[in-house]
């Protein structure tokens, strides 16, 4: 992934320590191509598939997975290109024009607010349905509507790096994209929006949710009610996204750090700088293969909506047999 072309004149000692750091982040790289994306394709698409197929005994947690996996969907795809089609990068078969490399940084930022959005409004609904039971607020329908805000969301914010890209190309024509010729303003846009934000919101939701924990209510052995294990898959979610996706902003800010200091960066910093991202770039590829895992095995119904999966796949066109336990899990939602 990362070229020690930028550390070429320093010391024997660093030049030796830049090749093993690439020769383990390309282990880890291929590792993960090989182990990790048939896994996040695999798992993404059955959460996917399973919660669409049972849409009616779909909870609001179930909603927000679904989008993550849809993200984490995005991500699987364009890891081979990101995690072999490094900038610095020699494979010819990877040389992508800059053209692509933006449309690859669009759909990268879009996936990550979704996942970073989603978790968040996972955190704050769960409050909501633990502290104002009955009230129906965050309800299947209203989360539906709220993932179709996020998504659209994603896409406006995500443009700011294209609007940089345009601006590039026509800033001797244009004066006002004369001072947009830098990503730097791009990249604190999306780390304001896409970390400290849903960060805040996160923190601030579990703590109220610590809160009511504290105080439990008959309420809380109600049929109707959120599964406890979701609060495991919360806390295990947060603790996931925010873990894995936090190097990859901490990375962004440091460049914006840097470049906020108005002097150039010399080779070695710059070098440090850039395995920094590539480093994290790929601990978020890796959140989308874990996500759906946690899934799987901390949701209990999960298994149930899968072997329903499976009945409907084999049962074909032909009217399959009602399942005992998806009429009861529904009369209870009910």
């Amino acid at each position: 992934m990362w070229s020690c072309g930028l550390l070429n004149g320093t010391g024997q000692g660093e030049e030796q320590l830049c090749q093993d750091l690439r020769l383990g982040l390309w282990v880890l790289s291929l590792l993960h191509l090989v182990a990790g994306v048939p896994v996040g394709l695999g798992y993404n698409a059955l959460l996917v598939l399973a919660n669409l197929s049972n849409k009616s005994s779909m909870t609001m947690p179930d909603v927000y997975f679904v989008n993550m996996a849809v993200a984490g969907l995005v991500l699987t795809a364009l890891a081979p290109v990101h995690l072999l089609g490094s900038p610095y990068s020699r494979w010819a078969l990877w040389s992508l024009s800059s053209e692509a490399h933006v449309t690859l940084l669009i759909l990268f930022n879009v996936a990550s607010l979704v996942t970073m959005y989603s978790t968040a409004l996972l955190s704050l609904d769960y409050y909501i349905e633990r502290a104002l039971p009955r009230t129906y607020m965050a309800s299947v329908y209203n989360t539906r509507h709220v993932c179709g805000f996020v998504w659209g969301g994603a896409l406006l914010t995500s443009f700011s790096s294209l609007l940089f890209y345009i601006c590039s190309h026509v800033s001797s024509r244009i004066t006002e994209c004369a001072k947009m010729q830098n990503t730097e303003a791009a990249d604190t846009l999306l780390v304001l929006i896409g970390y400290i934000v849903p960060g805040l919101a996160v923190l601030y939701a579990l703590v109220l949710i610590s809160r009511i924990r504290k105080e439990d209510t008959p309420l809380d052995q109600e049929a109707g009610r959120l599964d406890p294990s979701v609060h495991r898959l919360l806390v295990a979610t947060v603790c996931t996204q925010f873990g894995l996706w936090t190097p990859y902003y901490l990375s962004l800010l440091g460049h914006m750090v840097l470049v906020s200091r108005g002097r150039p960066v010399d080779g070695h910093y710059l070098g440090i700088l850039h395995f920094a991202k590539d480093l994290s770039k790929f601990l978020a590829f890796v959140s989308s293969s874990v996500t759906p895992l946690l899934y799987r095995y901390i949701n209990k119904n999960f298994p149930t909506k899968l072997r329903r999966l499976i009945k409907k796949m084999h049962c074909g066109q032909r009217r399959c047999s009602l399942d005992p336990a998806g009429v009861q899990q529904v009369m209870a939602q009910a």
